[in-house]
């Protein structure tokens, strides 16, 4: 079985609709917690006044202008706080958040740039090339051979009684420093020049050699990736700017409509004093008082 409603033009109807929207529109806004432009109070804002009551009479069509108003004045003023609350975020974004990623960005860079610096006067220095094996440090002895370098440093994890890092040696001019993740239970290496270079160790000797090499050989990648960052970052901060000083587009057609909505109620509250007269008229005379008749003796 279907039910059928017709909404009839020029009634009560037309406007019970519209404020049922404008209901709404205002709990959806709630629910999806969006920033509503209006307060809880403009809920109660759907009593008709004597002049409201005569427009939907006699189908004055200030009405429905009134009403189509009220709904586009509304949806602006939403669009509005939304671009100011944007405007805010851009704001603190700009002031605070970005210049401090701007900060420490160009910090990691220059110890990437030491770092790298580092590791190329290391692999320089090597009378043979890169394939040679520079030495290791471990436990204040050095090893000129991969594979007891490799097996030194494993006996290293076996001997620590402590979760803190402790510094063990150096390789490659950077300080050697070893700790165990109690949480993952691993051992790590962490390769210390200006910036702190963490390499997970496996149980195989020659292995983890190689990836204290690979992590070394990644640096100016890494650089590279920073220098990228550090001009992105600059980027949103021009970006933010031009938002920021950048109106709300809609300005000029919100004051226009929100003018015409006042000019509307205005003359749709003009017989207001009429309504006040009408409210303030007793309904009823009061009872005059009962004369008391006195009787007199002849």
């Amino acid at each position: 079985m279907h039910i059928f409603r017709y909404v009839t033009e020029n009634t009560f109807d037309a406007y019970l609709y519209q404020t049922l929207e404008n209901k709404q529109r205002f709990i959806s806004q709630i629910m999806t917690s969006k920033s509503p432009v209006r307060s809880a109070e403009d809920i109660d804002e759907t009593a008709l006044s004597y002049a409201e009551v005569k427009a939907l009479a006699t189908g004055n069509p200030y009405i429905k202008e009134k009403m189509d108003l009220d709904i586009q004045v509304s949806k602006l003023k939403l669009l509005k706080a939304n671009h100011l609350s944007q405007r805010y975020a851009l704001e603190d974004r700009l002031l605070k958040l970005l210049p401090q990623q701007i900060k420490s960005t160009e910090e990691r860079i220059a110890g990437y740039e030491q770092d790298v610096a580092l590791y190329t006067r290391s692999l320089a220095s090597e009378a043979d090339g890169a394939d040679k094996f520079p030495g290791m440090t471990v436990k204040d002895y050095t090893y000129s051979e991969r594979a007891a370098a490799g097996a030194a440093l494993l006996d290293a994890c076996k001997g620590m009684t402590s979760p803190d890092p402790q510094e063990i040696g150096s390789y490659r001019g950077f300080s050697f420093w070893l700790s165990f993740d109690s949480f993952h239970k691993e051992y790590k290496v962490t390769l210390r020049g200006a910036l702190a270079h963490t390499v997970t160790l496996g149980a195989d000797a020659g292995g983890n050699i190689s990836r204290i090499n690979n992590a070394l050989s990644d640096l100016p990648a890494k650089l590279e990736h920073a220098r990228e960052q550090l001009a992105t970052l600059r980027q949103q901060m021009e970006t933010a700017k031009e938002q920021i000083a950048a109106p709300f587009e809609k300005e000029q057609e919100l004051q226009t409509k929100a003018a015409r909505l006042a000019e509307l109620n205005a003359l749709l509250n003009m017989d207001k004093r009429e309504n006040e007269a009408v409210d303030s008229v007793p309904d009823e005379e009061p009872e005059a008082p009962e004369r008391r008749v006195v009787g007199r003796e002849r």
